[in-house]
């Protein structure tokens, strides 16, 4: 079996405003354009936050501002011979995203919106 560790941010601006992006549907055909957190896989032999930091950075090319809190951790079970471990942090950011290649666009959402979301 197949072990992954991957690190996710809920990232927060300044006005308190939650950070989501919308993968490409192109790029992630099996997922679809579906809104999502910053993240992805770690690099063996590196730590967790400098894998996260890398992640924002290469995402949305914006620097974590502080020290992000670890609010979750789950295993991801889907895939048959694949296990996937997932450590999702709260991190505050500033500036506006500058988007790569796997996302086709980001939206600012307040706490009542990410609870109402439905895609």
């Amino acid at each position: 079996m197949e072990l992954q560790v991957g690190v996710k941010a809920l990232l927060q601006n300044k006005e308190g405003k939650y950070l989501l992006v919308r993968r490409s549907s192109e790029k992630y055909p099996e997922v679809g354009a579906k809104w999502d957190i910053v993240g992805g896989r770690i690099e063996p032999g590196t730590t967790l936050l400098e894998n996260l930091k890398r992640e924002i950075k290469e995402e949305v090319g914006l620097d974590l501002v502080g020290e992000p809190r670890l609010v979750a951790a789950q295993d991801i079970l889907r895939v048959p011979g694949r296990h996937v471990v997932r450590l999702t942090y709260v991190g505050k950011i500033e500036g506006e995203p500058a988007l790569d290649g796997d996302h086709d666009e980001y939206r600012w959402f307040s706490r009542e919106e990410l609870d109402n979301l439905t895609d």
